[in-house]
């Protein structure tokens, strides 16, 4: 009875409201979200600090190659809109931290984020195969050739020929990883988890091949050899030459540094080399300085992790072709100096080869 009651009280209710619409103002519709815009809130240079791009580069370089796949097909549940998800994983980038990301962006729930940072990476991760490859026609082959030829020139005007990129190894520390039993697989000789990925640069510090899923554990050499850009020399479908520290075999296409010099002329060619090779460790250096989260640790799902690796390749590679480069990176700190494992395996053919390179160019 006393429901019965209460339900014919609120009708009652109902229907003296309904009879005095006149006087009656529906109070305007509450949404829990305050939105800041950060372009408009932001001068260029501040918002360059907070997100790592321009402006325009964000707006009209980035945004519109994800933007369709980031649209919600109706407006339930007061949908993000595409710009402010993007912004929220380049703030995430930026940081390593989802604490900041909310204070200075939007107010969202922390789980809301981790979702849009593995979205939103996922679909910049799918450009890999438009913006990270190797160059293709024959101008572009010969022009890296070119350039790594003057990076490597020194006092008598020599530089390595035929070289088409610098290959390494850079560990992206993992934070709080549970991997069921497997953890210890990700553990580096240094003692902390990491991804052990591997980059192919060339001479402008883009990435022209990236292998982001290895463990820590796993030695540069063995990556190296199951790698695709491995098979593809072996295959001969890449005719150039490769130039790597020595953790990596002496191959006919990969130019390592002689050990124990003994003679002048390997002395020059292993400053020749080192010279040739630096790219790829003030490319690494860039590319953790624009995106802190890969130096500070990852604390996501290792898919996600490794997505995030690639994403942040991608965009690395869509500042250069935007010209869009931060005033940090005037000044470029290489990583601290790692001394490599010997290779794992070491045919012989490469010895012949370097030996006839030097032999060529110094005598």
């Amino acid at each position: 009875m006393e429901i019965e009651n209460l339900n014919i009280d609120l009708e009652e209710i109902n229907e003296i409201d309904s009879s005095d619409d006149e006087g009656y103002v529906r109070a305007p519709k509450r949404y829990i979200r305050d939105w800041m815009n950060p372009f408009e809130y932001y001068y260029n240079r501040e918002f360059k600090r907070r997100f790592r791009f321009n402006k325009e580069s964000v707006l009209y370089g980035i945004l519109p190659k994800i933007e369709n796949e980031l649209k919600c097909k109706n407006n339930r549940g007061l949908p993000i809109p595409p710009v402010y998800q993007l912004l929220i994983c380049l703030r995430f980038y930026a940081t390593g931290s989802f604490q900041q990301v909310l204070g200075d962006t939007i107010i969202v729930s922390q789980p809301t984020v981790s979702r849009i940072v593995f979205r939103v990476s996922l679909l910049l991760a799918r450009l890999l195969n438009e913006t990270i490859k190797m160059p293709s026609s024959q101008n572009a082959i010969q022009e890296n050739q070119r350039l790594f030829k003057d990076i490597g020139r020194g006092d008598r005007g020599i530089g390595l020929p035929g070289i088409e990129g610098a290959i390494d190894c850079t560990h992206v520390r993992l934070v709080g990883t549970r991997f069921h039993n497997v953890d210890e697989i990700y553990r580096n000789r240094k003692g902390y988890f990491s991804l052990n990925v591997q980059a192919v640069v060339g001479p402008r510090t883009e990435f022209l091949d990236i292998v982001p899923e290895w463990p820590g554990s796993q030695h540069d050499s063995r990556i190296f050899q199951n790698s695709r850009i491995y098979m593809r020399y072996v295959q001969r479908q890449l005719t150039g030459t490769l130039v790597g520290d020595a953790g990596y075999p002496c191959l006919p296409f990969l130019l390592t540094p002689i050990q124990n010099p003994a003679t002048e002329e390997e002395i020059a060619y292993n400053i020749l080399h080192r010279r040739t090779r630096i790219i790829v460790e003030r490319t690494f250096g860039i590319w953790k300085r624009r995106f802190p989260c890969l130096s500070r640790g990852l604390s996501n799902k290792l898919i996600c992790s490794t997505t995030i690796v690639v994403a942040c390749a991608v965009l690395h590679n869509l500042a250069l072709t935007f010209n869009d480069i931060l005033e940090e990176e005037q000044e470029v700190e290489h990583d601290e100096i790692d001394v490599p494992n010997q290779p794992h395996w070491q045919p012989g053919e490469g010895f012949v080869t370097r030996a006839a390179l030097i032999e060529r160019l110094f005598r």
